[in-house]
């Protein structure tokens, strides 16, 4: 039997890749080294984006870019011939902030002054390498600056009245008077960008990237106001810089990721934005791999009504169906039904929770338990399906 299995990342306990070792160890455990496992990990284009790139086939990259309050950072990124995915995360993102404030939280302070400089400088990096087609997966960001950072990378300069350049962060961005492009990366211009994003907020507003993500950030109420005002200000300026597609493109789907990145991306670096999952799942090359598979196994840490907008699971779900091969989630719990999780296209569903009542413990030993699903699976496997040839792909349901 040939089983697939493309899993995201388990957030806080496991990556991607090490979700795919220890199902397969419990797999194999159950029918004695006989399966032919093809491991996939496997993103929506947020964080775990670049596991999945490695995984398929990219190289991995080092470079030394500015983390998000501007100190130096080691970050990677992954280089497949002229092709490059970086993601912002590893440079901007918040599981950075504890490395770069020696263990300290988002608050207040982070979540107005933090930068996407870093992520700029990663494109650059890219560039350097060759690449000329960057996806650029977006989420986790610690930043709420609309990717004036990402910009600053690429050698733009963000002036005041007085021609002096800004600091960093959102809030400094009321003070923007002009945006000087004349050292703007050259490059670029022969550069195609991928912006992969499961996020579709607008950049300002109610329901923009302060007002939806900033909390998330350690912005208070008072921030958020300032925060929307000072990207508003940004796309007015912007505008008088480069024309109303600035004003269009805030409006558009995906303007409000990552703290406003997205918005920078499409307006001045005229990315095409498409469905993480959607993005990954083509580099991947899945659909190749379920071709001539018996069994997918996807999963993430909690499956829940968020998972069924777009998310990993659904996305290898929907691969799986096309594919005509069963699949199967594994998490670490869920919060749907039966009836929901079959409509989403799963077989059946494994939760750490069956085994372990307790949340810390299933995050601290998902590993373990883990192992644990994936000799369950393979012990069904064994007795039910090993034991005679299948005549259809249909007759392997667990």
């Amino acid at each position: 039997m040939r089983i697939v299995i493309a899993p995201d990342k388990f957030k806080g306990s496991l990556s991607a890749p090490e979700v795919c070792r220890h199902l397969e160890k419990g797999l194999q455990a159950a029918v004695g080294g006989n399966l032919d496992i093809v491991r996939i990990p496997v993103a929506d284009g947020g964080e775990g984006t670049l596991d999945a790139a490695v995984g398929s086939g990219f190289t991995r990259r080092t470079a030394t870019v500015s983390g998000p309050t501007g100190q130096p950072i080691e970050a990677d990124f992954a280089v497949r011939g002229h092709e490059a995915v970086i993601e912002m995360a590893t440079a901007s993102g918040l599981a950075v902030l504890p490395q770069v404030l020696g263990g300290g939280r988002p608050d207040s302070l982070t979540a107005t002054t933090a930068t996407s400089l870093g992520t700029g400088e990663l494109i650059t990096a890219a560039l350097d390498a060759g690449c000329r087609r960057i996806i650029l997966g977006v989420g986790g960001s610690a930043n709420t600056d609309g990717g004036a950072g990402l910009l600053q990378g690429l050698g733009a300069r963000f002036l005041d009245a007085h021609g002096s350049e800004l600091p960093a962060g959102g809030t400094a961005l009321a003070n923007l008077h002009s945006i000087d492009f004349t050292d703007f990366e050259p490059r670029l211009v022969d550069t195609r960008f991928v912006l992969a994003s499961d996020v579709d907020n607008p950049l300002l507003g109610a329901h923009g990237a302060a007002a939806i993500f900033g909390p998330q950030k350690g912005a208070t109420p008072q921030d958020v106001d300032v925060l929307d005002a000072a990207l508003a200000r940004f796309v007015e300026v912007l505008a008088r810089e480069i024309g109303f597609r600035a004003v269009k493109a805030a409006d558009a789907q995906g303007a409000g990721a990552a703290g406003g990145v997205g918005y920078a991306a499409i307006a001045v670096l005229a990315a095409a934005r498409r469905p993480g999952i959607d993005v990954v799942l083509e580099f991947t090359q899945l659909a190749r791999s379920l071709a001539d598979a018996d069994l997918v196994i996807t999963g993430e840490g909690s499956l829940d009504e968020q998972s069924l907008l777009g998310k990993t699971p659904l996305g290898v779900a929907r691969a799986a169906a096309a594919a005509r091969v069963p699949a199967v989630a594994v998490c670490g719990r869920t919060t749907l039904g039966r009836e929901e999780l079959m409509d989403a296209g799963f077989e059946d569903v494994y939760a750490l929770t069956e085994l372990e009542s307790n949340l810390d413990t299933c995050i601290a030993e998902a590993g373990q338990l883990l192992e644990q699903l994936g000799t369950q699976i393979g012990g069904r496997l064994a007795a039910n399906r090993l034991s005679r040839p299948a005549e259809t792909k249909e007759d392997l349901h667990v």
